[in-house]
């Protein structure tokens, strides 16, 4: 997990690393959680791990019927045998086999891979054509008109067939292309996340537990500083962007107070608005002081799946998504991260994210967005195909060029508007 040298209030390590599985837990939705808690008990170290979308069956009286093509389990998490913690002038390496000078040099005399990721051109697709994809998005904002719903995040996904892939290099191309502070290469036997997230999920340390939502996006003028700024305070002024974000605020607020201590919920920043390489971004922190008498397990169990990728209220927005969407999220859209000996832990929210089964040659990646009463359906359906094009521009030339046809189609749209 890297945080690509972003230097903020809340940051946790610069990069930290966990390989080798000297204990392993890998189970669906049931009683995944409680495995997860009993693992840290008796081991009571590091573990490194990820909570896969679908855990939402075990929160709530829900079911997925959807195909899964990619395979990951809704809950994986490992005793590391190797742990590298980078700060910004140190590194400290533990290891079971005492072999830290070794392991050093190893780290230090690694050649860089110069190949690229992708050994070949492919054929993409997307799972909603466009006529399909606007009458979901005409019939969600019916379901909202009804009381159905606030907001709800609808993606769909984009894929490829027999692709033969560099998974690790390809992470670092996505990184070069979009480097975030929540980037996570995650491998798990022959399935791969290779994810260029922005957005924090939740933070434990101590009894202070905090959340990060993102809602809020606008492509940045990296040519112009003078138009760059107004775009900046364009975003601090939205409107709709101010009303997406709080309804997530108040998401969050409402979790975290079934965990925390009376009156220890509160919105610390709202609409603070952060820049990236290439777009800015609106996000709110909320903390709380997590009760004396609930563990850890109790704030991730209360708190996910992340209502930025869900909606409000939450257990509705979680039926519609499985009605209307039509393959499981799987790893996407849960959260990557580690827990501490202590019990502390961070976990990333996935978006920005390629999925790819080494097995089966098969990879993916979602896009979508949050959809409320005012959404413009088209344009929901060119959001997603920005959002796609964002992620298909690492794969080659070709891609690249549908990167720039989609591009200049929003801009024309809405110019100067980025999506999350």
């Amino acid at each position: 997990m890297d945080n690509h040298e972003y230097q903020g209030q809340h940051q946790s390590y610069e990069c930290i690393l966990g390989a080798g599985a000297l204990h392993r837990l890998e189970c669906n939705a049931g009683n995944a959680f409680e495995q997860l808690q009993q693992l840290h008990a008796e081991h009571r170290d590091w573990l490194f791990g990820h909570l896969g979308y679908d855990l939402k069956n075990e929160l709530f009286p829900l079911s997925s019927n959807h195909p899964d093509p990619i395979g990951f389990a809704d809950l994986c998490f490992f005793v590391p045998e190797i742990v590298i913690l980078l700060g910004k002038d140190t590194i400290q390496i533990g290891t079971y086999g005492d072999d830290h000078a070794q392991i050093l040099d190893q780290l230090t005399n690694q050649p860089f891979a110069a190949w690229s990721g992708i050994q070949h051109q492919f054929q993409s697709w997307q799972r909603f054509s466009r006529p399909e994809y606007i009458s979901i998005i005409q019939k969600l904002k019916q379901h909202i008109l009804r009381g159905d719903c606030y907001e709800i995040n609808f993606c769909q996904q984009f894929y490829g067939e027999n692709v033969k892939i560099i998974p690790l290099r390809l992470f670092e191309e996505l990184c070069a292309a979009s480097p975030n502070p929540y980037a996570a290469y995650y491998r798990c036997d022959d399935k791969y996340l290779m994810c260029a997230s922005p957005e924090r999920y939740l933070r434990k340390e101590g009894k202070h537990l905090l959340s990060q939502p993102i809602k809020g996006t606008l492509a940045r003028n990296r040519f112009d500083e003078l138009q760059d700024a107004e775009r900046k305070l364009q975003l601090q002024n939205s409107a709709k962007d101010r009303a997406e974000n709080v309804m997530v605020v108040d998401l969050v607020r409402n979790d975290l107070a079934m965990v925390c201590e009376e009156g220890s919920v509160k919105v610390d920043e709202l609409f603070g608005i952060y820049s990236f390489p290439q777009v800015h971004q609106m996000i709110s922190t909320i903390s709380g002081t997590l009760r004396s008498d609930l563990s850890w397990i109790d704030a991730i169990k209360a708190t996910f799946p992340m209502g930025s990728m869900t909606g409000a209220p939450k257990r509705r927005v979680l039926e519609l998504i499985e009605q209307y969407e039509a393959v499981r999220r799987g790893i996407f859209s849960g959260a990557v991260g580690y827990i501490t000996p202590d019990a502390d832990f961070d976990f990333n929210v996935v978006i920005r994210s390629i999925l790819y089964n080494e097995t089966t040659e098969y990879i993916s990646w979602l896009a979508g967005g949050g959809i409320t009463f005012y959404s413009d359906p088209e344009h929901e359906y060119e959001e997603s195909l920005l959002k796609a094009a964002g992620i298909r521009q690492v794969f080659g030339e070709h891609q690249r060029e549908s990167f720039r046809e989609v591009e200049a189609r929003w801009n024309k749209k809405d110019p100067g508007q980025s999506p999350q």
